[in-house]
């Protein structure tokens, strides 16, 4: 955890007046002055201001999974079907960040962290959401027009969109800033397409890459 991230997480106020505790001189990691905000604090670390130890109760964790189809991304299921936590053993209460659907694959973000949840999740965020949308049919150019400028859903337009053709008529590189169920098979379905294969390859400066189906790893937020 970063160390301006970690002051804040102890109580020591906003993550900016954290920020010049650390430009300030005033904090100690292991009896060592830090003056770096990129420093990152271990969970056997001392951490101290002005001399005197500061502790969180338990490290945020962060885990980006690239999750198959088949799993739902609740912590248990009533019916039975296997969730995202079978696949990430931990400790620690983790809780998704946002939600894919039982068929959809690709990049979830874990944490027990409730402020980078709300960050990436809160609408006023404007956090993009990247896809990779494949469908039963080639989609028309004016369709095209209409995803990137809103589509109406239950009565309200979704936000505007950027759609880019990924190498077949039907297969499409899709970006949104919004999160409502199942929005992106909504969408295409609205304007009479269905969706055969869903993949979420990015939210935010968080990138897929090449983590391979089923596995998940630790990251930096």
């Amino acid at each position: 955890m970063r160390i301006n991230k970690y002051l804040a997480a102890a109580g020591l106020g906003a993550r900016r007046k954290c920020e010049d505790l650390v430009t300030a001189g005033r904090v100690t990691i292991n009896d060592v002055v830090v003056r770096e905000l990129g420093t990152q604090v271990q969970p056997t670390d001392k951490v101290a201001v002005d001399g005197k130890e500061v502790q969180v109760d338990g490290s945020f964790v962060y885990i980006m999974l690239n999750k198959p189809r088949g799993y739902i991304t609740s912590a248990r299921d009533e019916r039975g079907r296997k969730t995202v936590f079978d696949l990430v053993p931990s400790d620690v209460r983790l809780f998704a960040v946002g939600r894919l659907d039982y068929e959809t694959e690709g990049l979830l973000l874990l944490t027990n962290d409730g402020e980078f949840t709300r960050k990436i999740t809160h609408p006023r965020s404007g956090v993009e959401k990247t896809y990779i949308v494949i469908t039963d049919k080639p989609v028309t150019k004016s369709h095209l027009k209409i995803l990137e400028a809103g589509v109406e859903i239950d009565g309200e337009l979704t936000h505007p969109a950027k759609v880019q053709n990924d190498g077949a008529p039907n297969i499409f590189r899709l970006v949104i800033t919004q999160g409502r169920n199942r929005q992106v098979r909504r969408m295409f379905a609205a304007l009479g397409y269905e969706v055969m294969n869903l993949k979420r390859t990015a939210v935010g400066e968080f990138q897929l890459g090449d983590l391979a189906t089923g596995k998940w790893k630790f990251i930096e937020a």
